[in-house]
């Protein structure tokens, strides 16, 4: 397998968890979106992660989009299985994923709106800015209310909704240092905690 994508890419941090977790082998890629077109030959969207897989029959040749591709791995082996079969279970941790994948969502949209260099300064919007941080602070306060005291996000074992919200704590800690998280929800810094000393978050951590 072959994974392009960005090591400050939150979701391409969660794939490579992911594929950490399960001790899956693979080649890396690294691919600037912003400086190349090369990724639309596989992915028409233009964006990371993308997995080449060999022999796989989908509409490029490639999987693309996180939580495609996480649902792909999880197929790959029975080590640590990350995602329930089916049910309500499933649901609930796909909804995590969810949740923290809409934060990332707008985070990064604040951040391109601040300071994507083919934008002047009169052009940005403060109100949009503004906007979609309150969407991280909002999410970040359900996230807090539905993990509570429970060890991990679904209950007493990592999952991928884990993997998930590690990865977009860990993205706000990089581009956003001044979002005040772990004083406004303690769980989550508890949680976060946890997450960061396994060997699978510290090989994938952002560049400083």
């Amino acid at each position: 397998m072959k994974l392009i994508g960005s090591l400050t890419s939150p979701y391409v941090r969660k794939v490579r968890i992911v594929m950490a977790e399960k001790k899956l082998d693979y080649q890396w890629v690294d691919e600037d979106v912003w400086g190349s077109d090369e990724i639309l030959k596989l992915n028409p969207l233009g964006k990371v992660p993308c997995l080449v897989v060999e022999g796989q029959d989908s509409i490029t040749g490639a999987v693309f989009d996180s939580r495609v591709i996480v649902e792909y791995l999880d197929t790959l082996s029975p080590v640590g299985r990350l995602l329930p079969a089916s049910g309500r279970d499933r649901i609930e941790v796909r909804t995590w994923e969810a949740l923290a994948d809409g934060v990332n969502d707008a985070a990064i949209l604040a951040r391109m709106e601040a300071n994507w260099p083919k934008r002047n300064t009169g052009e940005r919007s403060q109100a949009w800015i503004d906007r979609q941080l309150s969407r991280v602070h909002t999410s970040l306060a359900a996230m807090a209310k539905g993990l509570n005291d429970k060890p991990y996000c679904t209950g007493i074992h990592l999952t991928l909704a884990d993997i998930a919200v590690g990865s977009t704590l860990g993205y706000l800690d990089f581009r956003f240092p001044q979002i005040a998280w772990r004083d406004e929800q303690p769980s989550l810094a508890k949680l976060y905690t946890k997450l960061a000393a396994r060997q699978s978050f510290i090989d994938t951590a952002p560049p400083n």
